[in-house]
């Protein structure tokens, strides 16, 4: 199996780690503070909406670390307009 990512796509890719950590942060906040009680809407609500995102950020920076690691290796862009 070829890998993708190497050490220069990594330091392409720092500027995801924060956002991923700050998440992954306010995940953890919610459910050990949880600020507006054990209600199951607002609960489920905001677990969601961070975890959503988490997730979302999660595949973008996989997919992204794998174009830029193809784009490196060829030379040219993977898509043209």
């Amino acid at each position: 199996m070829e890998r993708y990512i190497d050490r220069e796509t990594m330091l392409d890719l720092t500027v995801n780690f924060i956002p991923l950590g700050i998440l992954a942060f306010f995940f953890v906040a919610f459910l050990v503070f949880n600020p507006w009680g054990w209600d199951p809407l607002f609960t489920s609500l905001a677990l969601f909406i961070v975890g959503w995102h988490f997730l979302l950020l999660v595949l973008l920076t996989w997919l992204s670390g794998r174009t830029i690691a193809k784009e490196e290796k060829t030379g040219e862009p993977q898509h043209t307009e």
